[in-house]
């Protein structure tokens, strides 16, 4: 009797925790996060070259520097989330560091003694009043940027997973819900960042920074209030050890044991029998891939056997502490081949800018402001996740009985072929411009084209749908294939892409403009070879697909082992729960 209430009490608590509900406080979250930071992405350039007196190529390269920092930092942030803190810690401390970050920006906004005179529209008679900002005052700029950095991308790394622990991969039922769940983190985001380049870029231009850095603080405060609030509803994860401890380990117990001859029945490498490992990693199948790690499995059964040093964990490793690390390493080349992709994303959205104020922006009597042009592509993200997720993937789900419809490294390659379709119809739409530019003898005029600025909107569409194809793709594969104990440091994984696409857009620019004697030298954008451009990332976008091609055609799927004691004893208390029921 004391079992069968035991089970009772288990069935009744376990819908409890988990599933959409639980989902739902991390959608609006990642929302909220999404909004401050991205209005600051798309507008801090404003904010360097016109209150804090950086040169423009100086305010450029400060806020591609930050944003890339806060992606590449989201591996720091995973590493402390899967190895001492929770996720939900992790999201609530980071988000902290944020909000002082945002806050110290708007005291240094809203008090003129912590910035410099301001160079922006300075009449040439105060133009002695124009000074560069002191290194007190850059103190408190880079400090507050830097915060912000820091905090996003810690959030980054581990509130994705915080959502998607939320949905038991396992339960087949559940891991339908949990493809799902990524393409609605993204449309959250997608909104989240909509309404940061609307209202908080009016904000910023209409009632002042101070009110703009101090929304962005308070936002990210009320976030992680509506976080705490909803702890009661998460399956919260247990830290289980530093992933890179674990992949360290492997490797060296490989070198130690490099003279070791292998077993002639790989049984009889070592493995975990019956149980969940401690160390957090899952009871994996070992593959034929890399199999000089496989000698970190390799037991010595001679006299040095009695030492601990020769059992300890940097001499040898279980069959899947060794697989754990193959599927890091088979990783590897999946997230390089989708930098390139993030690359043109880049420079999707700084030129793009550029190109639409040469265009007629009004709609009557509005004129959509430059810094909001990427709310375009947000608008067909938000009308197309909706249709992929509950019309697509259904539709394909019936074909071929994958509950995401088509399996993840299926959907990324998809969607770095829409890229390169949207590189080539950029290029078509730019010569498009600047055709009109000719035909109406405005080549070089400064005031807008006669041609409508949603031309870009043929470019964005298709873009937008290969962010969709391939960010949720990463996001999706990143954590199906990574182990129980590596969730946070997958998601960090599938970001430093964004990270590395942005760091290298510059470098892109330089090495073309070099390499074609100027194609995008001269500072009209009438006169560049910008269609040259755009023609020259789609065919280096073909050649990127093929290389993707070779890796994801290489890429083994990790095999999770059957655990025959575990399943029996599922089975028997399901049992036990059908006879107190009856």
């Amino acid at each position: 009797m004391e079992i069968c209430r035991n089970v009772k009490t288990e069935a009744k608590q376990l819908p409890n925790k988990g599933g959409t509900r639980a989902a739902l406080f991390v959608y609006v979250v990642a929302g909220i996060d999404t909004m401050a930071f991205i209005s600051n992405g798309v507008s801090l350039v404003t904010y360097f070259y016109g209150y804090m007196n950086l040169s423009l190529t100086k305010s450029a390269t400060t806020v591609t520097n930050f944003m890339g920092t806060a992606f590449l930092l989201s591996l720091f942030g995973a590493f402390l989330s899967d190895t001492y803190f929770s996720r939900f810690k992790t999201c609530v401390l980071f988000s902290i560091i944020q909000v002082l970050g945002y806050a110290l920006l708007a005291v240094q906004a809203h008090f003129s003694q912590l910035r410099p005179f301001p160079c922006k529209d300075v009449p040439l008679s105060q133009n002695n009043q124009c000074q560069s900002a002191d290194r007190g005052q850059l103190a408190i700029l880079y400090g507050g940027v830097y915060l912000i950095a820091l905090g996003n991308s810690g959030v980054k790394a581990a509130l994705p997973s915080l959502g998607a622990d939320q949905f038991d991969e396992k339960d087949p039922k559940e891991a339908a819900k949990l493809s799902s769940y990524f393409n609605w983190l993204l449309f959250f985001i997608t909104i989240g960042a909509m309404l940061g380049v609307t209202s908080l870029v009016w904000i910023s231009d209409n009632q002042g920074w101070d009110w703009s850095f101090g929304v962005c603080s308070v936002a990210v405060g009320l976030a992680i209030l509506l976080l705490t609030v909803g702890k009661r509803f998460y399956r919260n994860n247990v830290p289980k050890g530093s992933p890179l401890m674990r992949i360290s380990q492997v490797f060296v117990a490989a070198f130690r044991n490099r003279n070791l001859p292998p077993p002639q029945n790989k049984d009889d490498l070592h493995q975990i029998k019956g149980r969940e490992p401690e160390n957090g990693t899952e009871i994996l199948q070992r593959t034929d891939q890399f199999k000089f790690l496989d000698r970190a499995a390799i037991m010595r059964i001679n006299q040095e056997a009695s030492t601990s040093s020769v059992h300890g964990p940097w001499s040898l490793c279980s069959v899947s502490q060794v697989e754990e690390t193959k599927v890091v390493v088979r990783m590897l080349p999946i997230i390089l081949s989708t930098v390139f992709m993030n690359t043109c994303m880049a420079q999707l959205q700084t030129i793009t800018i550029q190109q639409s104020i040469t265009m007629n922006r009004k709609i009557q009597n509005f004129e959509i402001p430059g810094p909001s042009i990427p709310v375009i592509p947000q608008l067909f993200q938000i009308f197309l996740i909706p249709v992929y997720d509950r019309i697509f993937v259904p539709i394909a789900r019936k074909f071929t009985g994958i509950p995401s419809g088509i399996r993840q490294l299926q959907r990324i390659g998809f969607g770095l072929v829409l890229s390169a379709v949207s590189m080539a119809v950029a290029a078509v739409v730019e010569s498009h411009r600047k055709s009109v530019a000719i035909n109406h003898n405005m080549v070089d005029s400064a005031g807008p084209l006669p041609i409508s600025v949603f031309w870009l909107g043929y470019q964005f569409v298709i873009f937008a749908m290969a962010e969709i194809f391939t960010l949720v793709g990463l996001l999706d594969f990143f954590y199906a294939e990574s182990t129980s104990g590596m969730k946070s440091l997958s998601m960090a994984v599938s970001w430093s892409s964004l990270a590395f696409g942005y760091f290298t857009s510059s470098v892109v620019v330089s090495v073309i403009n070099k390499a074609s004697g100027g194609w995008l030298a001269n500072n009209n954008l009438n006169r560049d070879k910008l269609d040259y451009f755009y023609w020259l990332l789609a065919g280096v976008s073909v050649l990127n697909f093929g290389f993707y091609l070779l890796c994801a055609s290489w890429y083994k799927y990790k095999k999770p082992e059957l655990n025959q004691e575990n399943a029996i004893s599922d089975k028997k208390a399901e049992g036990k729960m059908e006879t107190c029921v009856l």
